[in-house]
């Protein structure tokens, strides 16, 4: 009885498995026909407007690499935090003090991201050294990641409360919660946080967009988040 239960399920997935296959060499066939249809010109049409996007991807890339982006690195002093936000559409600016162990763990995941997410640039600030600064984001956690872009102050995230309560997040995770705030271009569902995360016994809450803390964030906290 449990062999034929088997022999059900293996037919009814090698037919699901045939049947996709065939879809996608219909949707092969269709593209191959649409090229069988165009003329030279048309295809010479192609052909450039491929090699103009190519082009504008690389001047874009060529352009973020020039202003900093690709790379994770520290900025000498609040100073120079203003021009840094200023020059970049996206910026994601790590608030972090040498004592503190979770700064160092968010320094691991963001050079990951800065490499992967070109778009972006990612840079860290000693707290120490930005005094003025610190007071007016109102930044009383650290580590505080502060989201800017066009030159404005869009959304933190505060210590790892979003990044499920843990030293152990992955960098898909980190990842995510950044995509949640549009300040980096991701291409996984906003809606639920990676299933990589559970892999780690941790607990994670769903974060819509509309409840993640922007420009009025506060908090009562003053105490290091380590």
């Amino acid at each position: 009885m449990a062999s034929q239960s088997m022999d059900i399920v293996a037919k009814a997935l090698e037919h699901q498995v045939l049947q996709s296959a065939r879809m996608v060499e219909e949707q092969l066939d269709a593209e191959l026909g649409k090229l069988d249809r165009m003329d030279e010109d048309e295809l010479e049409r192609l052909k450039e407007r491929r090699m103009d996007a190519l082009k504008k991807a690389q001047k874009q890339k060529q352009e973020w690499l020039s202003k900093g982006h690709g790379e994770y690195r520290e900025i000498p002093s609040e100073k120079d935090f203003f021009p840094e936000v200023k020059d970049s559409k996206n910026v994601v600016c790590h608030f972090y003090r040498d004592s503190t162990f979770r700064s160092k763990i968010l320094d691991k995941h963001l050079g990951i991201l800065a490499k992967k997410h070109l778009e972006t640039k990612f840079i860290k600030l000693n707290v120490e050294k930005a005094p003025f600064l610190t007071e007016r984001l109102r930044i009383k956690v650290i580590p505080t990641l502060a989201l800017v872009k066009d030159g404005k102050t869009k959304d933190y995230v505060v210590g790892f409360t979003d990044l499920g309560n843990t030293d152990e997040f992955p960098t898909e995770m980190l990842e995510w919660r950044l995509g949640c705030s549009d300040i980096i271009n991701y291409s996984g569902n906003l809606l639920e946080p990676p299933t990589s995360a559970s892999k780690h016994g941790s607990k994670i809450t769903k974060l819509e967009k509309k409840t993640i803390r922007g420009k009025g964030y506060d908090s009562d906290s003053d105490s290091d988040d380590d």
